[in-house]
C-alpha cells in the first residue's frame, strides 16, 4: 500500500517552490508587469495568454481556463501523478518526502524491490538476445512484425526454460534477495502449489522457483518508469496463454495500465487514448504508428483507470470484441466511467467486426484504416441507452417504462452537472415523458434545484444592489459570499478581522461552507500564499470554482480600500443573517407563539436592522 505525504509536508515543498522557476524551465516565460506571460502549453495558441503570478505561486491561462500551483503544472504537463509531482518538487529543493504508510517494512524496502525488478527485466531482455533456445520467441516477434525499437522501447524480453533461472541468477544464494523476489511476485513457494513429479527433483533443492517460463516476457512499468510487475505470453499451446505477476505491495492491477509509461514517453500532448485488452495489442499498435494505446492487467477496467486517464486526455475509446463477452466487458468499462466523467471528457466504445483484435486488424488494415474503424465508435450515451434498449419494446408503454427503471440506478451515479441533465433529457426524450415529470420519478429535482439556486441569487443581487446604490456604485455585483472568498483568496490577512466563522454557517447562500472553511484555515495560517491555500481543496469539488475566484480581477487594488470593502462584505452578511434569523422567528410568532428570549431577540434584530 503506497504511503501518504503529510499535508505539513505539501505546505513546505509549495512554500520553497518558485513556480517561475519550475515553468520556465520547460515554457520559456517573459516578464509582463507584475506577471510572467507565455503561449500556453495545454492549448494551442498564437498570442500569449498563460499568465504566471510570482507572489501568488499560480498560474492561469485566460484561453483555456487551465490554473493551479507547481504540483498542478506537473501533473498537467509531465502527465505526473500527484504523488510523483510533489516528490519532483521535493527533489529540485533539496528535500526528502516524508511517508506515512500503512505498511512502514514494505515502504522501507520498495526502493530495493523496484531495483531488483529492473534487474530482472535486464536480464529477460538479454535472454532474448542470446539465449540459446531464444529462437522461438525471435521468430514469434519477428511474424508480428516487431521492429528492433519497438521491442527496446517495450523492453521485451524471454523467460527460459528451467525452473531456477531467475532464482539463480539474481538471487545468487542471497536469501534477503531470494526474499525480495518472492515478495515481488517473481518466485513461488513449494508449498503454495500442488507438487507434480515434473517439479519432484527440484523441490528437493530448493523451497522456491520461478514464476515465469519459456514466455514471451512484457514489463510492467509504473508512470516513472520503474518495473513493477511482469505479463508473459506462452510460446506454444500451453496454459494459460498469458500470466500476469500477482498483486503485491508495488503491483495494483485495478491502478496500473500496460503502455502508459511507453505512452507519455512517446506523446507530449495526448489528445485520446486508445483502451485494449491485450499487451500484444499495444505493441503491435506501437508499431504501426498507434503511439496512445494501453490494457488493462487482467481485470475490468476501473473507475482509478478512468481518472488515471481522464487527467491525462479528453477523450477516452475503449476497444472491443465485437461478441457478447465484449459487449459485457464494455458494459462494466461503462459503468465504472460513470463516476469519472467529468465535464469536458468524453468516452467511446468501439467494436471489432467478428474474429479480430486490434493486432490482427492494424496488421490487415494498417493505422489509417484502424483509426478509421475508431470514427464510427459509439458515444457514451448511444453506447447506454442502445445496450439498455436491447430487449425493450420501445413501442409499448412497458417497455418505456423498463427503460426508465433500468436507467434509474446508473443515472444517479452520474455527478450533478450538464451531462447527467442532457442523460436524463435523452432518456425523456426515448420514453417519450416531460423531463420535470422523469425527474421527479427519478427522484431528480435538478429543475428545482435550478429554480431554488436562481431565486436565492435573484435575493442576494437585489440586496447586493441596494448595498452598491448606498456606496454609490452603479454596477450590480456578484454575491457577496463570492467576493468575500475573492478577497481571502489574494488577500489571506483580511481573515483576521473576522472572528468567529462559525457564526456565518447559518447563511443559506451558496459556498458558505467553504467561506467558512477557508476563514478557519486562515485565521490559523495566515501566512499561507494563494497555491498553498488551493492545495487544501485539491481533490475537493470546489477546487476549480476556488482556481476561478483566485484570478478574478479586482477592481480595487489599494490595500486600505480593500481593507474597506472586505469590512462592508461582512456588515452586509451580518445584516444577511439578522434579516434570515428574523423570518423565522416571525414564521415561529405566526404559527406558534415564542417564548421571553425569543421575544427579546426577535426585538433586537428589529432593532439592529432598522438602524442599519
Amino acid at each position: 500500500m503506497a504511503g501518504l505525504i503529510p499535508r505539513e509536508f505539501i505546505d513546505d515543498v509549495l512554500a520553497h517552490t518558485d513556480i517561475v522557476e519550475v515553468i520556465d524551465s520547460r515554457v520559456p516565460l517573459r516578464r509582463s508587469g507584475s506577471n510572467h506571460m507565455a503561449c500556453c502549453p495545454f492549448h494551442g495558441e498564437k498570442t500569449p495568454s498563460f499568465s504566471v503570478n510570482q507572489p501568488k505561486q499560480f498560474y492561469h491561462c485566460f484561453g483555456c481556463g487551465v490554473s493551479g500551483n507547481a504540483i498542478n503544472f506537473l501533473m498537467e504537463y509531465e502527465h505526473s501523478s500527484f504523488v510523483d509531482a510533489v516528490e519532483e518538487l521535493a527533489q529540485m529543493v533539496g528535500m526528502q518526502v516524508p511517508k506515512v504508510a500503512y505498511d512502514q517494512k514494505a515502504q522501507k524496502q520498495a526502493p530495493e524491490q523496484f531495483a531488483l525488478l529492473d534487474q530482472v527485466a535486464n536480464y529477460y531482455q538479454h535472454q532474448m538476445k542470446h539465449h540459446p533456445q531464444a529462437q522461438q520467441v525471435q521468430h514469434y516477434v519477428q511474424q508480428r512484425g516487431l521492429s528492433a525499437e519497438v521491442i527496446n522501447n517495450f523492453c521485451l524480453g524471454f523467460s527460459p526454460p528451467g525452473w531456477d533461472n531467475v532464482l539463480n541468477s539474481i538471487g545468487a544464494d542471497d536469501e534477503a534477495k531470494v526474499q525480495a523476489l518472492y515478495a515481488t511476485g517473481m518466485l513461488i513457494k513449494r508449498d503454495e502449489e500442488q507438487n507434480t513429479p515434473q517439479k519432484q527433483h527440484y523441490k528437493q533443492q530448493s523451497a522456491y522457483y520461478d514464476r515465469f517460463r519459456e514466455r514471451l516476457m512484457f514489463p510492467i512499468r509504473d508512470r516513472r518508469g520503474r518495473t513493477i510487475a511482469f505479463g508473459g505470453r506462452i510460446l506454444g499451446d500451453g496454459k494459460p496463454k498469458y500470466l500476469n505477476s500477482p498483486e503485491t505491495s508495488l503491483f495494483h492491477k485495478g491502478q496500473q495500465l500496460y503502455g502508459l509509461y511507453e505512452l507519455k514517453q512517446k506523446l507530449r500532448k495526448i489528445e485520446k487514448i486508445l483502451v485494449v485488452e491485450g499487451y500484444m495489442d499495444v505493441v503491435s499498435l506501437a508499431q504501426y504508428g498507434i503511439d496512445y494505446s494501453v490494457a488493462t492487467l487482467g481485470t475490468a477496467t476501473t473507475a482509478e483507470h478512468l481518472q488515471i486517464l481522464f487527467r491525462l486526455c479528453d477523450d477516452v475509446f475503449f476497444c472491443f470484441d465485437g461478441d457478447r463477452a465484449g459487449r459485457d466487458a464494455a458494459w462494466r468499462a461503462m459503468s465504472n466511467a460513470l463516476v469519472a466523467i467529468k465535464p469536458g471528457k468524453q468516452a467511446y466504445f468501439m467494436f471489432l467486426p467478428d474474429g479480430e483484435d486490434p493486432d490482427t486488424l492494424v496488421r490487415a488494415q494498417g493505422k489509417d484504416g484502424f483509426e478509421a474503424q475508431m470514427t464510427h465508435a459509439m458515444t457514451f450515451s448511444e453506447f447506454f441507452f442502445d445496450s439498455l434498449m436491447q430487449d425493450i419494446n420501445m413501442d409499448s408503454l412497458d417497455g418505456r417504462s423498463k427503460l426508465i427503471d433500468l436507467s434509474q440506478p446508473y443515472l444517479e451515479k452520474i455527478p450533478q452537472g450538464a451531462f447527467q441533465t442532457l442523460m436524463v433529457s435523452k432518456l425523456s426524450e426515448l420514453s417519450e415523458i416531460d423531463i420535470s415529470r422523469l425527474e421527479q420519478l427519478l427522484g431528480f429535482s435538478t429543475s428545482q434545484r435550478a429554480n431554488n439556486k436562481s431565486q436565492n441569487r435573484k435575493s442576494i443581487f437585489t440586496e447586493q444592489a441596494t448595498y452598491n446604490k448606498s456606496k454609490g456604485v452603479t454596477r450590480e455585483a456578484p454575491s457577496p459570499i463570492k467576493n468575500a472568498i475573492t478577497y481571502l483568496l489574494q488577500y489571506p490577512y483580511l481573515a483576521a478581522q473576522v472572528g468567529d466563522p462559525g457564526r456565518f454557517m447559518a447563511l443559506e447562500l451558496d459556498h458558505v461552507v467553504v467561506f467558512v472553511k477557508l476563514l478557519d484555515l486562515l485565521q490559523n495560517e495566515p501566512n499561507l500564499t494563494t497555491a498553498r491555500i488551493l492545495t487544501y481543496w485539491q481533490h475537493n469539488e470546489h477546487y476549480q470554482y476556488l482556481c476561478s475566484l483566485a484570478v478574478e480581477p479586482l477592481l480595487i487594488t489599494d490595500e486600505k480600500a480593500i481593507n474597506r470593502e472586505f469590512y462592508d462584505i461582512l456588515q452586509l452578511l451580518m445584516r444577511r443573517l439578522h434579516q434570515q434569523r428574523l423570518t423565522q422567528l416571525q414564521r415561529k410568532l405566526r404559527q406558534q407563539g415564542l417564548g421571553k428570549s425569543q421575544m427579546n431577540e426577535f426585538s433586537s434584530l428589529l432593532s439592529k436592522l432598522k438602524s442599519d
